[in-house]
């Protein structure tokens, strides 16, 4: 097989001499190998064609051949040595030899095409160990020449994106898969939902009448949370992600890792709220002593042993928080890939979009641009890790000017990429919280019925599941202790004991 000038042997250096220059890792004859079982049979390019493109040859002429044959083979015309020549400058010399010399040597030298994906999947990991070479460089100058006010942090969270792009687009695992193997995914799925608590095949938020409608928090989903401030969105997601981590219990699998069997892992972007807030919130959940009293001090004896009670139970659970202000979505990405290789994760809630950023590099784009980002990536993070990933995102004011204030998509802040990117989108609404805004003066007919109203909708929230790519929509009730920031399940009158009489 012909040499080109990059596969020059390297002869070891002398004794005291300086160390020879580390060429990139490359395999030109696993290059020309496949290049010429392409040329030998067209077919040989379908097998490589759907991971390997042109920059993953190392030899500049070897991606030039490759570029041409594929785009000749794709329209339909055969690439032989002497159809491709005609595409390369007649000069051109490679190691001594024409164009046409080389590709009939390529071509003359093949061997069976049914090696053809082994030389290409070799091909590809070499190119993938050249971009982490080349990270790695980068990694190094920039430490070196960085600017003063440049945060090692920053750096570290951006090598930490660029390797895992690269180990994303490192896999040739995809494509086409037979039905059959589909199937045993589906039924595996089903017969690990039997087994788990209320019978559901994603993680069960805790409230029975939404798991009915949802089936649970489905793996690979983003779920949005949405609602006007008041409404009880914060409320919403941090008593379903108490709920999952309350009943989290792993199993050791065949190989030695820990699997999330019932419950999970729960990851918290608390952007709005410190981890303090947060944790005083859950403990007046689960107490039922209103945080503003925990706040103020007034709070008993016994209310403190309760305190401290649960408190001792929540250190226990795998509750995750981080109160960073001000995240970009990189940032958030990269702790959440972080957080799942070191403590594992099966849910990730985010409060709220609104307060994430895009990225550094689009600082210049609208804010309707920069929450399609987020969204994008909240969204791909979910499949990545194939966990879902709540996230609560605020509503425009357009909904106070109607008179039914239930909320809809079109309300959805920069409504088009959240709606479009959402795998459900779940409305929180109130109708409490506008009626106690709206009371009349003591004593008068419209105070009657006031207090009637407000008696036909105290305690009762409404959780409007707008969209849902595998569910039913529809309106889910459930009863909100306000001063105690608790949803839970609602008693209907059917499900009411006999009265005894």
């Amino acid at each position: 097989m012909a040499m080109t000038d990059s596969n020059v042997l390297k002869l070891a250096p002398e004794a005291g001499a300086p160390a020879a220059y580390r060429s990139a890792p490359h395999n030109i004859e696993a290059e020309q190998s496949l290049l010429g079982a392409i040329l030998v049979n067209n077919d040989a390019f379908y097998r490589v064609s759907d991971f390997l493109e042109q920059k993953h040859f190392f030899e500049p002429i070897h991606q030039s051949i490759f570029d041409t044959a594929g785009s000749l083979i794709r329209m339909g015309k055969v690439a032989t040595p002497v159809t491709l020549k005609t595409f390369f400058p007649a000069e051109t010399d490679i190691g001594g030899m024409t164009v046409g010399q080389y590709l009939a040597r390529l071509a003359a030298e093949a061997t069976t095409i049914i090696n053809a994906q082994d030389y290409g999947r070799t091909i590809y990991d070499l190119a993938l160990r050249r971009d982490l070479i080349g990270i790695g460089e980068d990694m190094v100058n920039v430490a070196y020449e960085a600017p003063v006010d440049f945060a090692p942090r920053a750096q570290i969270e951006d090598a930490e994106r660029r390797l895992y792009e690269l180990a994303e687009s490192g896999r040739y695992d995809g494509g086409f898969q037979r039905f059959a193997q589909a199937l045993t995914v589906a039924v595996d799925m089903a017969a690990k939902a039997f087994q788990r608590d209320g019978k559901l095949s994603g993680i069960a938020t805790g409230l029975r009448d939404l798991d009915i409608k949802m089936g649970g928090l489905q793996p690979s989903d983003l779920i949005i949370v949405a609602g006007r401030p008041g409404m009880g969105k914060t409320a919403l997601a941090t008593n379903i992600a108490y709920n999952v981590a309350k009943v989290h219990r792993a199993e050791v699998q065949a190989d030695g890792t820990m699997k999330s069997v019932n419950g999970g892992i729960v990851g918290f972007f608390s952007c709005e709220m410190s981890a303090e807030q947060l944790a005083t919130r859950i403990i007046a959940e689960r107490t039922g002593i209103p945080s503003s009293t925990i706040r103020r001090g007034g709070i008993t004896e016994g209310d403190f042993e309760k305190i401290r009670d649960y408190s001792i139970e929540l250190q226990s659970l795998p509750f995750y928080v981080d109160e960073t202000g001000g995240l970009s979505i990189s940032q958030l990405t990269a702790r959440a890939r972080r957080l799942k290789r070191q403590k594992g994760l099966d849910l990730i809630v985010v409060d709220y979009i609104q307060l994430l950023q895009g990225s550094n590099k689009r600082g210049n784009e609208n804010r309707v641009q920069e929450v399609t980002e987020i969204t994008t990536s909240l969204k791909a993070l979910a499949k990545e890790l194939n966990v879902p990933v709540i996230a609560l995102s605020q509503l425009s004011r357009q909904v106070e000017s109607r008179d039914d204030k239930r909320p809809q998509l079109s309300d959805l802040r920069e409504s088009g990429s959240i709606e479009q990117d959402a795998d459900v989108v779940m409305f929180v609404f109130r109708e409490e919280y506008y009626l106690a805004n709206k009371e009349p003066r003591a004593g008068t007919p419209e105070y009657e019925k006031w207090q009637l109203d407000m008696s036909l909708v105290h305690g009762k929230a409404e959780v409007i599941i707008g969209k849902q790519r595998h569910g039913p929509t529809g309106t889910v009730e459930l009863q909100f202790d306000a001063a105690v920031t608790r949803f839970g399940d609602l008693t209907h009158d059917s499900h009411l004991p006999d009265r005894a009489y």
